[in-house]
Formats: structure tokens, C-alpha cells, sequence
């Protein structure tokens, strides 16, 4: 294996991130440098511009604009407010109550807007305050709602699922939006608990039980937001459009059910529209980039021989996903989860599928590992947004974000061991 241009690809790359450069110019730039080491400076160039342009040039990618606007409609829409009040009615009498009602909004909010920036910013705003209200810490309402928004990026629809089936050459949308639920909910499930008993541990107190009456009817509030699951996934699992098709539907139902809740005015689309836009553009960047890079690694045979040397080590399943695991797990701390999808996709791939691991499990396996890394330091977005809503210091909220951590390590073990947890519906659908 010729050794200089990986090492000119690490130590550019972090050293680049180092001095504070943004990651998708970090990635661009260590694969240009990385090309330099074999090929001459113009065509280097040329291939890199090249790459980062034709790695956009996709359908599939649509999607990500559009899911990207029906999010952020959503989150301007007054769906949060109507999840909420739906998840104080089955949770809320429960020991840590509000804590338990974060989880589920979570995990509602992000499977209808697909975001788990949307989702942390949404709930941190409503619940954190009325947390603090009664009785509960700040840092820990913070850490709830840090690692419950990730729930999203599983349970589809999810950009990032999307983004994966690019990198895998075409593993179906369809097949991986089902595969993301019964993950998504264990995951929602086991930091429901871990809440629970910490809220015990801290004397956090009850809310008033709901009558079957205001649960059934925060229901019926709640099902126009609920409806565009059953709207966006039946569609696509049926074969009535594509993903990229249900996006643009997603956002009409969205913008519809804005101005029937009211929530929505024209006034307010200028500014909607512009974060969606900027959104867009951070991630698209990132996909560019992140799509030299694979290209240059590929080029460079790099794949191939990690390959190689992780089958040298061992061939036993449980061993290399062992590995793999630590290894994602690791570059989770340091890369956000769009360029390592990208990037360690074609990488890792070809070594699950010579076990005979199914792609469609392996990229559960990836998301729910790489949504770990979206809750630590030092690139961890969702946790800078949670903890800058909660208005607390990441110092101080690493002490409940612990038990939480366990909690999403455990639902990654238990998906990584048991595949029938992520293929069991795809199969059902014939998936």
C-alpha cells in the first residue's frame, strides 16, 4: 500500500479542521492535496471541481432541498405545539414526565420534518423553559432533548437515509424508511427509561394524569401532522412516487396545513424559504465535497486496501462489526454525519457485504452510530443548538448526557447483533 497520500489525507484534513476551517472546505481541500501526490496541479483541479459538481448531479438529491423546506415549514407551523400537547396526555403523569414528553415529541417531530436540527430547536424552545418551570435542570432537559432530536435522522423520512443510498450505490429509499422505524423507536425507548430513572434518582415530579377524553382528543389535533407519515411513506412504499416526489409533496402538505393552523402567512415565506435556502446550501457543499474525497480515496485504492487489512485481522462478523462500530464511532466526534456517510459508505460496505450483511441493515447501523457523534464535542451540531437553547454550558451537560449516551450505544448494539430488528418490515413489505 503507498502510504504518502493517505497520510497527506489525515493530516491535512485535521489539520485544516484544527485551524478552524469549515469541514466541507477541510475535505475539499485535503483532496485536492491528496490528488497533488500523483497527479499534476491543472488536471487536480480540474477533477476536484469536477467531482464536487457531477456528486450533485442526482435526482435522488432532490429530495434533500425539499425535506429540508417541509422541515423548516413545520417547524414554523405549529405542528411542535400540537405533538406536544399529544405526548403530555400518554407520558405526562409518568416520573419525569416532561422529560418522557421531550422524547416522544422528539421522535414524532423528527419522523414528520426529517430534521433533528428542526426537532432540538422546536422542542428545546417550548419545553425547556417549562422544564425549568417544574422543578427540573436546565442541563438535563439540555441532554434529553440533545440525544432524543437524533431519533429523526432513523425514523424516516430522513435526508441522511437518502444520502446513504447514494453512497451505497442504490440501496432502496423505501426499503431503508422502513427499515429506520423499529430502530428509531428502541432507541426513543431506552433513553425514555434512562430518563425516567434519573428523573427518580433527582425527585423530578409527576404531571396530572389525562382522561381518555383529552388523549383522544390531543389525538384528533394531532392527526393532520401525523397524516403526512401515512401521506410520504405509504406513497413511497406503495409505489405511487418516488422519494424525491414525496418531498415536493411533503412540502405542499406542510405550507397547506401552516395557513390552516394559522401558524403561517405569506408575510412570513420570504424568511422561510431563506433558511431553508441556507440549510440547503451548508449541506449540498458538504455532499460536493464529501464526493471528492470518496472519489480520491477510490482513486487512490484506499478502500481496497482498509479492506484488506481489517479482513486480515479477522473474518468473524461479530468481531469486524465490533471494529467498524469503534471505528464510526470515533469519526463521529470529529466529522458531522453527512460526509462521513459519504465517505466511510465505500469504505465499509464492501467488507459488511463479503460477510453477507445487508446493506439496507448496515446503514441503520451507520446512521444510529453517526447520530452519536451529533451529541459530543467538538463538532457536535445538535448539541451546540440544545445546549444554546437551554441557554447551559456543554461542561455542565456532559454529566446527564452520560446516561443517555449509554442508552444510544445500546440500541446500536442490540441493531448491530440482531438485523432482524432493522429487516423485519422491509421484509413484510416485500422490501
Amino acid at each position: 500500500m503507498e502510504y504518502i497520500p493517505l497520510l497527506v489525507l489525515i493530516i491535512s484534513f485535521v489539520g485544516l479542521l484544527a485551524m478552524g476551517t469549515p469541514v466541507a472546505w477541510s475535505i475539499a481541500i485535503s483532496s485536492l492535496l491528496t490528488l497533488l501526490v500523483s497527479v499534476p496541479m491543472l488536471p487536480a483541479f480540474a477533477t476536484i471541481s469536477q467531482r464536487m459538481a457531477t456528486g450533485l448531479d442526482s435526482f435522488a438529491l432532490l429530495a434533500i432541498p425539499f425535506f429540508v423546506l417541509s422541515g423548516e415549514l413545520m417547524n414554523q407551523g405549529g405542528i411542535a405545539h400540537r405533538l406536544i400537547a399529544f405526548a403530555k396526555t400518554l407520558v405526562g403523569a409518568l416520573p419525569g414526565g416532561l422529560a418522557l414528553i421531550n422524547v416522544i415529541s422528539a421522535m414524532l417531530m423528527g419522523a414528520i420534518a426529517g430534521s433533528a436540527l428542526a426537532s432540538a430547536s422546536a422542542m428545546g424552545s417550548i419545553l425547556g423553559p417549562e422544564m425549568e418551570k417544574e422543578g427540573y435542570s436546565k442541563e438535563f432537559g439540555a441532554a434529553v432533548n440533545i440525544t432524543s432530536a437524533t431519533t429523526g435522522l432513523v425514523i424516516p423520512p430522513s435526508n441522511i437515509l437518502i444520502v446513504y443510498s447514494l453512497a451505497s450505490g442504490g440501496a432502496s429509499i423505501a426499503a431503508l424508511f422502513l427499515a429506520g422505524y423499529i430502530p428509531g423507536l428502541i432507541t426513543g425507548l431506552l433513553l425514555m427509561i434512562v430518563a425516567m430513572l434519573w428523573a427518580k434518582k433527582k425527585g423530578y415530579g409527576k404531571g396530572e394524569r389525562s382522561s381518555l377524553k383529552q388523549v383522544f382528543k390531543t389525538f384528533v389535533d394531532a392527526v393532520p401532522s401525523l397524516f403526512l407519515l401515512v401521506l410520504v411513506i405509504g406513497g413511497i412504499v406503495a409505489g405511487i412516487f418516488t422519494a424525491t416526489e414525496a418531498s415536493a409533496i411533503a412540502v405542499l402538505y406542510s405550507l397547506l396545513l401552516g395557513f390552516v393552523y394559522k401558524q403561517i402567512t405569506f408575510g412570513k415565506l420570504p424568511e422561510i424559504f431563506l433558511n431553508a435556502s441556507a440549510t440547503t446550501a451548508i449541506v449540498m457543499l458538504l455532499i460536493g465535497a464529501s464526493m471528492s474525497m470518496s472519489w480520491v480515496l477510490s482513486f487512490e485504492h484506499i478502500p481496497q486496501e482498509i479492506s484488506s487489512g481489517l479482513l486480515s485481522i479477522t473474518d468473524n462478523k461479530i468481531a469486524l462489526l465490533l471494529i467498524i462500530n469503534l471505528i464510526l464511532l470515533f469519526v463521529g466526534i470529529f466529522m458531522d454525519i453527512t460526509p462521513a456517510v459519504l465517505i466511510f459508505t465505500p469504505i465499509f460496505l464492501p467488507i459488511v457485504t463479503k460477510l453477507g450483511i445487508d446493506p439496507v441493515h448496515f446503514g441503520i447501523i451507520m446512521i444510529l452510530n453517526l447520530c452519536i457523534g451529533l451529541c459530543t464535542p467538538p463538532v457536535g451540531s445538535v448539541l451546540f443548538v440544545g445546549v444554546g437553547i437551554a441557554k447551559t454550558s456543554i461542561e455542565k451537560v456532559i454529566k446527564p448526557l452520560l446516561p443517555l449516551f449509554v442508552a444510544m450505544i445500546v440500541a446500536l448494539f442490540l441493531i448491530t447483533y440482531i438485523p432482524e430488528l432493522a429487516l423485519w418490515l422491509p421484509r413484510v413489505f416485500g422490501l
